[in-house]
Protein backbone atom coordinates (compact mmCIF):
# COMPACT_ATOMS: atom_id res chain seq x y z
CA UNK A 1 0.00 0.00 0.00
CA UNK A 2 2.58 2.59 0.45
CA UNK A 3 4.32 1.78 -2.85
CA UNK A 4 1.31 2.37 -4.55
CA UNK A 5 0.55 5.78 -2.64
CA UNK A 6 4.31 7.05 -3.34
CA UNK A 7 3.74 7.57 -6.81
CA UNK A 8 0.56 9.25 -6.57
CA UNK A 9 2.20 11.52 -4.48
CA UNK A 10 4.99 12.63 -7.00
CA UNK A 11 2.44 13.10 -9.52
CA UNK A 12 0.46 15.51 -7.06
CA UNK A 13 3.92 17.45 -6.46
CA UNK A 14 4.92 17.71 -10.12
CA UNK A 15 1.39 19.00 -11.45
CA UNK A 16 1.69 22.05 -8.82
CA UNK A 17 5.49 22.69 -9.68
CA UNK A 18 3.81 23.22 -13.12
CA UNK A 19 0.88 25.12 -12.56
CA UNK A 20 3.65 27.12 -10.30
CA UNK A 21 5.52 27.49 -13.48
CA UNK A 22 2.94 28.71 -15.52
CA UNK A 23 1.77 31.26 -13.48
CA UNK A 24 5.36 32.71 -13.09
CA UNK A 25 5.84 32.59 -16.89
CA UNK A 26 2.33 34.07 -16.84
CA UNK A 27 3.58 36.92 -14.25
CA UNK A 28 6.71 37.43 -16.02
CA UNK A 29 4.98 38.06 -19.41
CA UNK A 30 2.43 40.44 -18.04
CA UNK A 31 5.44 42.47 -16.68
CA UNK A 32 7.64 42.30 -19.75
CA UNK A 33 4.50 43.60 -21.55
CA UNK A 34 3.15 46.60 -19.14
CA UNK A 35 6.21 48.64 -20.93
CA UNK A 36 5.52 52.49 -20.02
CA UNK A 37 4.62 54.63 -22.85
CA UNK A 38 6.10 57.98 -23.90
CA UNK A 39 4.70 60.91 -25.69
CA UNK A 40 6.95 63.04 -28.34
CA UNK A 41 5.69 66.20 -29.70
CA UNK A 42 7.24 67.77 -32.61
CA UNK A 43 8.13 71.41 -31.95
CA UNK A 44 7.37 72.76 -34.96
CA UNK A 45 4.27 70.73 -36.10
CA UNK A 46 2.86 70.49 -32.72
CA UNK A 47 1.92 66.71 -33.55
CA UNK A 48 1.69 64.24 -30.35
CA UNK A 49 2.92 60.66 -31.16
CA UNK A 50 2.93 57.98 -28.64
CA UNK A 51 5.25 55.04 -28.44
CA UNK A 52 7.20 52.78 -26.63
CA UNK A 53 9.97 53.23 -28.13
CA UNK A 54 11.33 56.26 -26.75
CA UNK A 55 15.33 55.68 -28.39
CA UNK A 56 13.66 55.86 -31.92
CA UNK A 57 13.10 59.89 -31.14
CA UNK A 58 15.85 61.08 -28.79
CA UNK A 59 18.07 61.33 -31.39
CA UNK A 60 15.95 63.29 -33.43
CA UNK A 61 15.87 67.34 -33.35
CA UNK A 62 12.66 69.13 -33.00
CA UNK A 63 11.12 66.31 -31.37
CA UNK A 64 10.22 66.47 -27.61
CA UNK A 65 10.07 63.06 -25.29
CA UNK A 66 8.69 62.46 -22.46
CA UNK A 67 7.15 59.15 -20.17
CA UNK A 68 3.79 59.17 -19.57
CA UNK A 69 1.78 57.08 -16.91
CA UNK A 70 0.36 54.70 -19.63
CA UNK A 71 1.86 51.44 -19.82
CA UNK A 72 1.29 49.03 -22.75
CA UNK A 73 -1.70 46.43 -22.43
CA UNK A 74 -2.75 42.90 -24.35
CA UNK A 75 -2.94 43.46 -28.83
CA UNK A 76 -6.53 45.28 -28.11
CA UNK A 77 -5.70 48.09 -26.01
CA UNK A 78 -2.67 48.43 -28.18
CA UNK A 79 -4.78 48.78 -31.41
CA UNK A 80 -7.55 51.06 -29.55
CA UNK A 81 -4.34 53.30 -28.70
CA UNK A 82 -2.82 52.92 -31.92
CA UNK A 83 -6.62 53.47 -33.44
CA UNK A 84 -6.89 56.82 -31.10
CA UNK A 85 -3.81 58.33 -32.27
CA UNK A 86 -4.41 57.96 -35.97
CA UNK A 87 -7.74 59.14 -35.63
CA UNK A 88 -6.65 62.34 -33.64
CA UNK A 89 -3.86 63.02 -36.40
CA UNK A 90 -6.03 62.59 -39.10
CA UNK A 91 -8.53 65.46 -37.80
CA UNK A 92 -5.66 67.70 -36.64
CA UNK A 93 -4.95 67.04 -40.75
CA UNK A 94 -8.28 67.65 -41.78
CA UNK A 95 -8.51 70.71 -39.37
CA UNK A 96 -5.57 72.44 -40.70
CA UNK A 97 -7.01 71.59 -44.26
CA UNK A 98 -9.48 73.29 -43.32
CA UNK A 99 -7.84 76.51 -42.02
CA UNK A 100 -5.67 76.58 -45.22
CA UNK A 101 -8.64 76.29 -47.01
CA UNK A 102 -10.40 79.00 -45.31
CA UNK A 103 -7.19 80.95 -45.31
CA UNK A 104 -6.41 80.76 -49.56
CA UNK A 105 -10.05 81.23 -49.94
CA UNK A 106 -10.00 84.95 -52.84
CA UNK A 107 -11.88 87.40 -50.73
CA UNK A 108 -15.48 88.76 -52.32
CA UNK A 109 -15.07 91.16 -54.26
CA UNK A 110 -17.04 94.59 -53.60
CA UNK A 111 -18.76 95.63 -57.03
CA UNK A 112 -19.88 99.72 -56.46
CA UNK A 113 -22.79 100.75 -58.14
CA UNK A 114 -22.33 104.41 -59.14
CA UNK A 115 -25.47 106.49 -60.10
CA UNK A 116 -24.75 108.41 -63.15
CA UNK A 117 -24.53 112.37 -62.34
CA UNK A 118 -27.05 114.68 -63.68
CA UNK A 119 -25.40 117.19 -65.57
CA UNK A 120 -26.61 120.62 -66.31
CA UNK A 121 -25.28 122.55 -69.07
CA UNK A 122 -25.54 126.05 -69.91
CA UNK A 123 -23.58 128.05 -73.08
CA UNK A 124 -23.39 131.68 -71.68
CA UNK A 125 -21.62 132.60 -74.74
CA UNK A 126 -23.05 132.92 -77.19
CA UNK A 127 -25.95 133.17 -74.92
CA UNK A 128 -28.56 133.40 -77.62
CA UNK A 129 -28.44 132.75 -81.52
CA UNK A 130 -26.59 135.55 -82.90
CA UNK A 131 -24.55 136.06 -86.32
CA UNK A 132 -20.72 136.75 -87.02
CA UNK A 133 -19.23 138.82 -89.64
CA UNK A 134 -16.95 136.82 -91.78
CA UNK A 135 -13.50 136.75 -91.56
CA UNK A 136 -12.85 139.42 -88.87
CA UNK A 137 -15.28 138.20 -86.34
CA UNK A 138 -13.99 134.89 -83.58
CA UNK A 139 -16.92 132.81 -82.48
CA UNK A 140 -16.08 132.46 -78.66
CA UNK A 141 -17.95 130.17 -76.74
CA UNK A 142 -18.40 129.49 -73.03
CA UNK A 143 -20.21 127.01 -71.13
CA UNK A 144 -20.94 126.34 -67.19
CA UNK A 145 -21.90 122.85 -65.96
CA UNK A 146 -23.08 122.03 -62.88
CA UNK A 147 -22.51 120.11 -60.54
CA UNK A 148 -18.41 119.87 -61.16
CA UNK A 149 -17.24 117.25 -63.68
CA UNK A 150 -16.70 113.72 -61.97
CA UNK A 151 -13.56 111.96 -62.22
CA UNK A 152 -13.60 110.14 -65.82
CA UNK A 153 -15.92 112.35 -67.41
CA UNK A 154 -15.22 114.70 -69.94
CA UNK A 155 -16.51 117.57 -71.60
CA UNK A 156 -16.26 118.55 -75.19
CA UNK A 157 -17.58 120.98 -77.85
CA UNK A 158 -18.25 120.62 -81.61
CA UNK A 159 -19.00 122.50 -84.61
CA UNK A 160 -21.41 121.60 -87.03
CA UNK A 161 -20.37 117.62 -85.56
CA UNK A 162 -16.57 118.68 -85.86
CA UNK A 163 -14.61 118.76 -82.10
CA UNK A 164 -13.04 121.63 -81.72
CA UNK A 165 -12.25 121.81 -78.18
CA UNK A 166 -11.78 119.63 -75.07
CA UNK A 167 -12.82 121.40 -71.77
CA UNK A 168 -15.41 124.11 -71.10
CA UNK A 169 -14.09 127.49 -73.65
CA UNK A 170 -13.11 127.81 -77.32
CA UNK A 171 -12.46 130.55 -79.61
CA UNK A 172 -13.57 129.64 -83.25
CA UNK A 173 -12.30 131.44 -86.30
CA UNK A 174 -14.17 132.28 -89.18
CA UNK A 175 -11.97 132.35 -91.52
CA UNK A 176 -12.58 129.36 -93.38
CA UNK A 177 -16.53 128.85 -92.32
CA UNK A 178 -19.01 129.48 -95.15
CA UNK A 179 -21.35 131.83 -94.78
CA UNK A 180 -24.92 130.41 -93.35
CA UNK A 181 -26.45 128.88 -90.10
CA UNK A 182 -24.22 126.39 -87.84
CA UNK A 183 -24.61 124.74 -84.72
CA UNK A 184 -22.45 124.74 -81.60
CA UNK A 185 -22.90 122.07 -79.34
CA UNK A 186 -21.53 121.46 -75.62
CA UNK A 187 -21.29 117.28 -74.49
CA UNK A 188 -20.51 115.75 -71.51
CA UNK A 189 -19.29 112.37 -71.87
CA UNK A 190 -18.43 109.36 -69.71
CA UNK A 191 -15.19 107.66 -69.80
CA UNK A 192 -16.65 105.20 -71.68
CA UNK A 193 -17.66 107.67 -74.52
CA UNK A 194 -21.58 107.91 -73.34
CA UNK A 195 -23.16 111.10 -73.62
CA UNK A 196 -24.31 111.94 -70.48
CA UNK A 197 -25.42 115.49 -71.26
CA UNK A 198 -25.89 117.96 -74.43
CA UNK A 199 -26.65 121.39 -75.24
CA UNK A 200 -26.73 123.12 -78.65
CA UNK A 201 -26.86 126.87 -79.80
CA UNK A 202 -27.25 128.01 -83.38
CA UNK A 203 -25.40 131.18 -84.52
CA UNK A 204 -24.64 132.52 -88.25
CA UNK A 205 -21.60 133.68 -89.90
CA UNK A 206 -22.34 136.69 -92.76
CA UNK A 207 -20.15 137.78 -95.15
CA UNK A 208 -18.32 141.15 -94.30
CA UNK A 209 -18.90 143.23 -97.56
CA UNK A 210 -17.10 146.39 -96.43
CA UNK A 211 -14.10 144.52 -95.65
CA UNK A 212 -14.38 142.22 -98.34
CA UNK A 213 -14.34 145.48 -100.83
CA UNK A 214 -11.56 146.70 -99.15
CA UNK A 215 -9.29 144.24 -99.69
CA UNK A 216 -9.75 143.91 -102.94
CA UNK A 217 -9.14 147.59 -103.53
CA UNK A 218 -6.03 147.43 -101.62
CA UNK A 219 -5.31 144.08 -103.55
CA UNK A 220 -5.71 146.01 -106.87
CA UNK A 221 -3.59 149.16 -105.87
CA UNK A 222 -0.88 146.50 -105.22
CA UNK A 223 -1.11 144.72 -108.51
CA UNK A 224 -1.02 148.32 -110.24
CA UNK A 225 1.92 149.46 -108.07
CA UNK A 226 3.70 146.52 -108.78
CA UNK A 227 3.06 146.97 -112.92
CA UNK A 228 4.85 150.53 -112.73
CA UNK A 229 8.30 151.17 -113.98
CA UNK A 230 10.99 151.89 -111.72
CA UNK A 231 11.06 155.87 -111.86
CA UNK A 232 7.08 155.43 -111.47
CA UNK A 233 7.40 154.19 -108.08
CA UNK A 234 9.80 156.70 -107.11
CA UNK A 235 7.75 159.64 -108.32
CA UNK A 236 4.43 157.90 -106.73
CA UNK A 237 6.67 157.89 -103.95
CA UNK A 238 7.99 161.26 -103.77
CA UNK A 239 4.36 162.49 -104.44
CA UNK A 240 2.76 160.91 -101.33
CA UNK A 241 5.87 162.59 -99.16
CA UNK A 242 4.69 165.86 -100.50
CA UNK A 243 1.14 165.13 -99.79
CA UNK A 244 2.11 163.93 -96.25
CA UNK A 245 4.03 166.93 -95.58
CA UNK A 246 1.61 169.44 -96.54
CA UNK A 247 -0.61 168.03 -93.96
Amino acid sequence: MTLLAKPSFLKSRIRVGLWTTVALASLCTSHTNAAPIYKVVDEQTGQVTFTDRPQDYEQQAGKQVSQTAITTGNETSRSTSLNTTTNSNTSRQSSSASQIATTTESPAINTKVTTPVNYQLVITEPSEERAYRRPVQNIDVNVQIKPALQAGDSARIYFDDKEVAQGLSASIATVDVLPGAHTIKAVVQSETGQTLEQITRTVYVIQNTTTLQDNKRKAAQLLAYQKLAWYQKLMLKLRQQEVAQSQ
